[in-house]
């Protein structure tokens, strides 16, 4: 039987929860569920999939499916994890293991890059030639995709956006934190939901997370509201540089921190200032856009790797 024919399920492993959906060719949901991520546990990480697996086996009944598993980090050529910023995952021959835990293949690929999929072929940025997918939540990764096609590199690199310099900045402004990568002073360090709650308390020597800093800024907290603005500013600035680079048509935002609404007006408000112009006023045509398909849209994108061939 032709796997680009059959229903697949994507599932998306990330930092606090794993998301599973099982999709028909026409894009019809048959069947999800959401799982909290077992913290730090590998085997348990293992386990947790294999069951979403065996209960979307139970929903559909005789009929097969694909599966598709969306990561942090990326895959060497050696079959082991790199770069995953839930650390229990590095080293370690996850499709292999989950492979043998499911009995039957399975197509991995990054979560940031399984989220552009998604978005390229009929979420924000469908239509668009080249799209730029940024995941900001536990950490910051992204995915690009251009054609409707992701890349992924020699090094399967391609968007590790979150893994570079906070650019633009002046003298003391971004502190330069450790980062589980071994570099200081990481884009993920202050733009993800840890960086923001990281950020807050260097400045105000207050411990909170990342969304209840967001939620005190909405209410009104001066605290907050300036270690929101300074995520708002680090944010236009690290996208700029995408821009620069990249130029893609429309960057798309999924994670926890893209149902903030006020990015979508005071980031590309912001972005102009770095963009490079040549000194000719001329307007940022790059949009910015949340994820159409929220938080499930990476799942969706795990399900796509196979019908992409």
């Amino acid at each position: 039987m032709n796997a680009t024919t059959l229903p697949a399920l994507g599932i998306d492993l990330g930092g606090t929860k794993i998301e599973a959906r099982l999709m028909a060719m026409d894009g019809k949901e048959l069947w999800r569920r959401r799982l909290r991520t077992p913290s730090g546990d590998y085997d348990a990480i293992v386990r947790t999939i294999s069951g979403l697996v065996t209960a979307a086996r139970a929903a559909a009944g005789s009929q097969a499916f694909t599966v598709g598993v969306g990561t942090p980090g990326s895959e060497t050529k050696a079959g082991v994890m790199k770069n995953c910023n839930s650390t229990c995952l590095n080293g370690r021959q996850l499709r292999r293991d989950l492979q043998v835990a499911i009995g039957q293949p399975i197509r991995l690929a990054n979560d940031a890059n399984c989220l552009a999929l998604s978005e390229a072929t009929d979420g924000a940025a469908a239509g668009a030639e080249v799209v730029f997918a940024a995941i900001l939540g536990t950490g910051t990764g992204a995915g690009i995709a251009v054609h409707g096609r992701v890349l992924q590199g020699p090094n399967g690199l391609a968007g590790e956006w979150g893994h570079n310099p906070v650019p633009f900045g002046r003298t003391g402004e971004d502190p330069a934190f450790e980062c589980y990568c071994g570099q200081r002073g990481c884009i993920e360090t202050l733009v993800s939901g840890p960086g923001i709650a990281q950020d807050h308390q260097f400045v105000n020597q207050q411990q909170l997370t990342g969304e209840q800093v967001a939620a005190r800024a909405s209410a009104g907290d001066v605290d907050c509201m300036a270690t929101m603005d300074r995520h708002t500013n680090r944010l236009a600035r690290s996208l700029a540089s995408v821009i620069n680079l990249l130029d893609p048509d429309v960057i798309v935002l999924g994670g926890g921190l893209s149902l903030l609404p006020h990015l979508y007006h005071r980031v590309p408000a912001l972005w102009g200032q770095w963009v490079f112009t040549g000194g000719v006023k001329s307007p940022v045509r790059t949009r910015l856009e949340p994820a159409k398909h929220g938080d499930a849209s990476g799942a969706r994108g795990a399900a796509l790797l196979w019908w992409q061939g």
